[in-house]
């Protein structure tokens, strides 16, 4: 597989949502192509629409009209069975607020996706022990979550990303809760993925992630637009510091997760 190939292709795709008496148009009209083997960087303020097109395309949220394939895949036509064998097959996800089991350790925590696959208990304890060392943290694996600072937690997230080997990564704002320099660890740790075949599909506040993408999309309002459009008519500010960036992600959390 070329990355000219292009592994998952978007037309037409809307979402809305009812708030109240009010419909909201997450997502407005969108056609996009993203190439296999790519780093894709989806940059946009709160309220445009990254976070749902990434649920989207993780099978956790269905679209309202328009069409989203992915390797020649329909997720539009899939029942939920057919969805979750996707996710299970397909997709590593990474949430900005780690989502970690605080009652498990590293080791645990990596391994209990793979209970799902009929993987028997050793195997996943190697496999398990092998990913935390892929990402660092084999010294850590019998850490729990408390035990761990933030940017070793995002990497445990990581790690459990990769058990089911998925060909496609989405990380929502994988940097958002770290700082500066765990920010950037977790950066070059996705480029990794990416540099050893995988796809990968981030969305962020964060600029220094521009770096290290292969591809760029910038969203306003639920539509695309070019990287000019996108500095002149969003709150991108090309001057923030990232400190300021990750403030203005935690404050937009919960925002987020339903623009």
């Amino acid at each position: 597989m070329t990355e000219n190939h292009t592994f998952i292709q978007i037309r037409d795709l809307h979402k809305t949502f009812v708030m109240g008496r009010n419909i909201v148009r997450a997502l407005d009209g969108v056609d996009l192509d993203i190439p296999a083997n790519s780093f894709t960087v989806v940059m946009g303020p709160s309220g445009s629409g990254k976070s749902t097109l990434l649920y989207l395309l993780g099978g956790l949220d269905r679209v309202t009209s328009g069409s989203i394939r992915v390797d020649g895949q329909k997720l539009e036509t899939m029942d939920e069975n057919a969805l979750a064998v996707y996710r299970r097959r397909e997709v590593g996800f990474i949430f900005q607020s780690f989502n970690l089991v605080s009652s498990m350790s590293a080791l645990e925590n990596v391994s209990f996706p793979m209970r799902f696959a009929g993987i028997s208990g050793l195997a996943r304890r190697k496999r398990a022990a092998a990913l935390l060392k892929q990402v660092g943290l084999e010294n850590r694996a019998r850490h729990k979550p408390t035990e761990l600072s933030g940017g070793q937690q995002q990497r445990v997230a990581v790690a459990r990303a990769l058990v089911n080997n998925p060909r496609m990564i989405l990380a929502d704002e994988p940097t958002g809760n770290l700082d500066t320099g765990s920010g950037y660890a977790i950066m070059q740790l996705l480029s990794e993925l990416h540099r050893g075949g995988r796809t990968v599909v981030v969305v962020s506040h964060d600029i220094r992630m521009s770096h290290f993408a292969t591809h760029m999309v910038y969203l306003l309002d639920g539509k695309t637009v070019s990287e000019a459009e996108y500095q002149a008519a969003s709150e991108f500010n090309p001057f923030e510091t990232p400190a300021e960036a990750r403030s203005e992600t935690k404050a937009d959390t919960k925002a987020e997760i339903k623009s």
